[in-house]
This record gives C-alpha cells, sequence and structure tokens, in this order.
C-alpha cells in the first residue's frame, strides 16, 4: 500500500495519492492532472476513484479533468449536486481499493456535503482518516463559507460540526492518522498547524476543538469566534468545482507572448491589469507603471484571490524568464483563467524597449531608525492585526493589506510617508497597489519588522499571538 501526500505550500494544500495492488485512489487533486496519471502509469496502476471531500472554496480542483483523462468516477458525499457526472455516495459507503478499502463518512458542518474518507487496511482495522476541511491539525473547518448555500446559520452549522466531530471523527482509535486538506496558511481556518501529518489521538490532545469536556455551546462561540471575511473569490471557486471548467492546460496555449510595444498596445486597449510576479526586490528597481506586483515566491495565489476581486479579470504577466507557464497554472489554481498574455523575455524586455519605467524608493531598517530620531515620520504596518496586537513599532498605526481599501484615507497625498510588514512582500505589494492609485510619495522598508527588530526603534512588548483574542 502507498500512501502520498502532495503538499503544495502556495495553497497550503494536500492532495492525496493512495495505491493498493495496481488500483489508485486520489483526494482532493489539484487542477493539474497529469502528474497523478504519470505517477499510476510509472507504477503500472490504474486510478479507480476520484474521491473529493466537499465543494473547495479556496482552489479549484482537478477532479473534472482526470476524470475526462482516465474515466475515473468522481466521489462526493451525501448533498452533493453537481452539474457533471459524479457518484453521490451514502454515509458509511465502502469502496474497494486493491487490498484496502476506504468508508465514505458524512461530517457536515464545514458545508452539508463534506465527508471524510477513512482507510483500511486488508484485516479490517482503520488505518488513516482523510479529513477534508472537516478536521485539521489544530483547527477545524470554518462553518461560515456555505451558509448562503445551505440556507443556514454560521452558528447552525458550527452545531452540526460539533456533532459530526464527536460521533465519526473522535469515535476513531488514537492512533488513526489524520491527513487533513490543508495546513498552515489556509484561509479555511484560523489556526493551522504548520505540520501536515497527525493522529486522532494527538488532536485530542493538543487541538481546542476537540476537548472532550467541550459543550456544543462552547464549541460554537469558539470556532466562530475571530473569523476574519473570507476572500472574495470562493465563491466563484465553490462554482467551478460543482459546475465544471476549462482544461487548464488549454488556458495555458491560449496565453500569448507579446513583444514590449504590443504588450503595452494590448494593456492601453483592454481593461487587463498588469500583474508583475518576480521578487519584490526586482519589481523595486523597476515595473511597468500602474503595474501590480505579487510575487510568484510568497503565498502567491491566496493574496491573489484576496486582492484581485474579479477572478475573470483580464490579465497580463510580467514573470521572471521561463516561468511564464507557471504562473499561469498557479493562477489557474484559484480560478484565475483570463490570462491574455504575458511579456516575452520579462522586464528586460520592456526596459530595452526604451519604454517608460517606474521604481518603488526603499530605505533599511538601519535608515529609518536615523530618520525617526531626527523628525517624526509617518510609518505604516500592513501586516496582520493578529501580528500587529503581538508587536509593532510604538504609535505606528494597523493598516492591514488584506483591508488595505478601508485604509486609503490614512496615507497621506503629499508627505512622504513609509511602509513596512514582516518581510517585505506585503510591503511591496501594498506599494505597488497604491502607487497604481497615484501615490508616489511612498517608501519601503527593506526587510520589513524583522530587521527593525534589529535597529533602536521603539516598539510595543511582545504578547505571545496565541494568547490574543
Amino acid at each position: 500500500m502507498i500512501i502520498e501526500q502532495i503538499y503544495t505550500g502556495c495553497l497550503a494544500q494536500g492532495a492525496y495519492y493512495i495505491e493498493s495492488n495496481g488500483e489508485v485512489a486520489i483526494i482532493d487533486p489539484l487542477r493539474e492532472v497529469q502528474p497523478y496519471i504519470d505517477k499510476a502509469t510509472l507504477n503500472n496502476a490504474k486510478i479507480k476513484y476520484i474521491f473529493e471531500t466537499h465543494f473547495h472554496a479556496d482552489f479549484v480542483s482537478g477532479h473534472v479533468t482526470l476524470a475526462e483523462k482516465c474515466g475515473a468516477p468522481i466521489i462526493f458525499g451525501p448533498n452533493a449536486n453537481t452539474s457533471f457526472e459524479a457518484h453521490v455516495a451514502k454515509d458509511g459507503e465502502v469502496f474497494q481499493l486493491g487490498e484496502i478499502t476506504i468508508t465514505l463518512l458524512h461530517t457536515p458542518g464545514h458545508t452539508m456535503e463534506s465527508s471524510c474518507y477513512l482507510l483500511k487496511n486488508k484485516d479490517g482495522k482503520d488505518i488513516a482518516l482523510f479529513s477534508g476541511d472537516t478536521l485539521f491539525l489544530g483547527d477545524v473547518g470554518r462553518p461560515d463559507l456555505a451558509q448562503k448555500a445551505a440556507n443556514m446559520t454560521t452558528e447552525q452549522l458550527a452545531g452540526i460540526l460539533y456533532d459530526s466531530l464527536r460521533t465519526k471523527v473522535m469515535t476513531l482509535a488514537d492512533d488513526v492518522i489524520v491527513y487533513p486538506a490543508h495546513g498552515a496558511g489556509s484561509a479555511c481556518g484560523k489556526n493551522l498547524s504548520k505540520e501536515t501529518i497527525g493522529t486522532i489521538g494527538e488532536q485530542k490532545q493538543v487541538n481546542y476543538a476537540l476537548r472532550a469536556d467541550m459543550t456544543k455551546e462552547e464549541f460554537i462561540d469558539e470556532v466562530t469566534e475571530g473569523l476574519s471575511p473570507p476572500p472574495s473569490y470562493f465563491p466563484m471557486n465553490v462554482k467551478l468545482n460543482r459546475e465544471g471548467y476549462e482544461n487548464v492546460e488549454d488556458i495555458i496555449k491560449d496565453a500569448v507572448p507579446y513583444d514590449a510595444k504590443t504588450f503595452e498596445l494590448v494593456a492601453n486597449e483592454t481593461e487587463a491589469l498588469i500583474l508583475d510576479v518576480r521578487h519584490q526586490e526586482e519589481f523595486g528597481k523597476g515595473h511597468i507603471p500602474k503595474s501590480i506586483f505579487i510575487g510568484i515566491d510568497g503565498l502567491f495565489a491566496p493574496w491573489v484571490g484576496t486582492l484581485i476581486i474579479d477572478v475573470k479579470q483580464p490579465l497580463l504577466l510580467v514573470t521572471p524568464f521561463g516561468r511564464e507557464e507557471e504562473t499561469i497554472l498557479r493562477l489557474s489554481r484559484v480560478g484565475y483563467d483570463n490570462t491574455l498574455g504575458y511579456l516575452k523575455g520579462g522586464f528586460e524586455t520592456w526596459k530595452n524597449a526604451g519604454l517608460e519605467y517606474d521604481t518603488v524608493n526603499s530605505v533599511t531598517a538601519k535608515m529609518l531608525e536615523d530618520i525617526l530620531e531626527e523628525e517624526k515620520v509617518p510609518v505604516f504596518d500592513v501586516r496582520r492585526p493578529n501580528e500587529y496586537a503581538a508587536e509593532h513599532i510604538e504609535g505606528v498605526p494597523s493598516t492591514p493589506l488584506d483591508f488595505l481599501n478601508e485604509h486609503l484615507a490614512e496615507f497621506p497625498k503629499e508627505d512622504e510617508f513609509y511602509l513596512h510588514c514582516a518581510g517585505g512582500y506585503r510591503s511591496m505589494i501594498t506599494a505597488s497597489i497604491l502607487k497604481a492609485r497615484g501615490y508616489h510619495n511612498l517608501v519601503n522598508v527593506l526587510g520589513g519588522f524583522a530587521e527593525i527588530k534589529k535597529t533602536g526603534i521603539k516598539t510595543t512588548n511582545y504578547v505571545c499571538p496565541s494568547t490574543l483574542k
């Protein structure tokens, strides 16, 4: 028997390849499906089932394309309603895979079709639970994402999730391995562990939502407390996962490589957003005016989904050389399929064509310290609220990137001001958005708060984030 977790850090997402005696099951596949097919072919095995734990909101699954390519059925739990052919299984339905079995456990609460898959060996012993978004390591799935579709309140869904966990999950033996759909960085929970594999017994000890003496009322209060608004692209991803989508291979083929002059012409004649995904330092040294930076080597997909509101927004890309297809693929993983094309040869092509470009002024943390010793200048902290609450520069306001539109009036129109995040990635995103809106009097702090901490700039006393409500 083979169990392989295929973890994608950018999405904090785990897909699973399970093989027994020449038969394969794939759980929650990513949109690009050829690697699963290649792995099965290499092992002289055949994909027999495609299991979906629920209609994902944070990424577009590869279930439809994989079924078309290999002919395996798509399996969902009860209450699933799809526009494509799928097998909607019953609670407790058993699927034979080589010498092992996989049993669907209907565990509604995160969504009403949410299900876990329990793997048993040939002797019938429970081995592993593929828990989807029902149970994470350190947390459980947020119960507010499906409330409109289910015509239920967040609190009602949380109560259903409490029952699912107590009757279907916590009754399993402590040594059953837990394979969740997400880890730290996912917006599908609020307290996810950096670990991606655990056990039922460990979770009973450390997961706040699995306390043995926890009442349903306590569970509802604690699980629903402090939920940040979900990214705006979530509903469209659910729609694509329920109704189907275009093959990502076709999307990549349709993207046009433009020379600099044609790229400029297309940008001017369409409403396309120029998205620059190079490293933040490269973007700072030179970029196309009004382009937006979201670096491919950071938490790319979640920030795209948070900041580009419309998944149908036409996009033109500036990428590191050779990473054009990768960028298009990673955009499509979260439903952004409308990539018109990319700048052939990267940003150097633009410069070599003699076209106008912009820069971002930057200073080191030490330079900021020297400036603050001379005068009081505006500094803005664009980290998330919990990071700010844990520790920040004294007197500096919290203007998180996630909610930048709500804070635009706070940035000076004429006076110079400074931006910082934790390490420099998010502050450059912020700088690009503000510059695109006409704020050119900004300065980025290189290295962010990590470098600021090494200076004498006065900060608040540190408070452990786990103690913050």
